[in-house]
């Protein structure tokens, strides 16, 4: 493939964003506000950023690095080589090119449903992408139905995208395929905490898998009055550019398309008071955006890396039944 390939649906018609992601990654540039400083379009990692003074556009742009950092660190922490990685929700492909620069992955493809989005990214990176065009590439695609070949990948990982997505147990599916046995996904964006405890490590999908594909039943009720609430409280979940998904309709999700050490993390206190911290110091055209730390603070939603690994011995879900070509890798 190249990387002007699109995704095409069952029916051969180009993959399609929905209306709300089409406005604001297409003529409204989420990546052109200042709020998101620096076009990684992510609320950042602020460790190690002093929260004490006034903060600056180039900690902004850390921040949004950082996250990056602390989502692709998880997928080499055990000594796993940095080999092919996928971007699902790439953006403007920053965080590719980071993934390159200071993780040495062999190379990485960023993915993305929008157009415009694909075009900014070719041209933030026309210099990496000429220089070394075997490493880096763009392709159209949706999380629900990736445009890549089966094991094509030892590593895929998105950021701050998942909260978009239409059907968790569909990208669960295809991230399963797309990855080789033993390939390792990481997740970060924010959910919908669940209503039970946390597992431990001795109760992890793994090692329980009946227990973890079965709903939490008092998960659901939370969910539906969560995402009231986030609506009441948040213009990007009334409009539905956000969705509330709940962490344990995620995990649940991997345990079921057969990942294993499906673990999740909060570093919603890394995330939510550094970004309303700067939100407080730049003009701001509408104030709802100072409204998700209360609704941290409130429990309604938080931040997560989520991490699981694919089995080394299992055939990918659907594995020989793909519509798409086998990726050039």
């Amino acid at each position: 493939m190249t990387g002007d390939e699109k995704h095409t649906d069952q029916h051969g018609a180009p993959a399609e964003a929905p209306p709300e992601v089409r406005a604001v990654y297409g003529p409204q540039d989420l990546s052109a506000v200042p709020a998101f400083q620096g076009g990684f379009i992510n609320f950042g990692h602020w460790d190690g950023i002093p929260l004490d003074r006034p903060l600056t556009a180039d900690d902004r742009v850390h921040s949004e690095r950082n996250l990056y950092r602390r989502v692709l660190r998880t997928l080499t922490a055990d000594g796993d080589t940095a080999g092919r990685a996928l971007e699902v929700g790439c953006g403007l492909g920053l965080g590719c090119a980071l993934a390159l620069e200071e993780f040495g992955f062999a190379a990485v493809t960023g993915m993305d449903i929008h157009p415009d989005q694909l075009d900014r990214a070719r041209r933030a990176n026309a210099e990496r992408l000429a220089a070394a065009p075997g490493r880096l590439r763009f392709v159209r695609g949706a999380a629900e139905a990736m445009p890549c070949g089966d094991a094509a990948f030892d590593h895929l990982y998105t950021v701050e995208a998942a909260q978009h997505f239409r059907d968790l147990a569909a990208f669960a599916r295809e991230s399963a395929r797309v990855l080789r046995p033993g390939g390792r996904l990481a997740v970060t964006s924010f959910f919908v905490p669940s209503a039970a405890p946390e597992e431990t490590p001795e109760e992890t999908p793994e090692k329980a898998p009946e227990k973890a594909r079965e709903k939490t039943p008092v998960d659901a009720p939370r969910t539906a009055d969560a995402a009231k609430a986030l609506a009441d409280r948040l213009d990007s979940f009334a409009s539905g550019l956000d969705r509330p998904h709940a962490l344990s309709d995620l995990r649940h999700a991997l345990a079921s398309a057969g990942f294993t050490d499906v673990r999740a993390e909060s570093i919603g206190e890394s995330v939510w008071p550094g970004f309303d911290h700067y939100l407080a110091g730049v003009p701001l055209p509408v104030t709802w955006p100072r409204n998700f730390l209360p609704a941290y603070r409130d429990g309604l939603l938080d931040y997560y890396v989520i991490t699981a690994r694919r089995p080394a011995e299992q055939e990918p879900p659907g594995s020989g039944t793909s519509q798409y070509e086998p990726s050039d890798g």
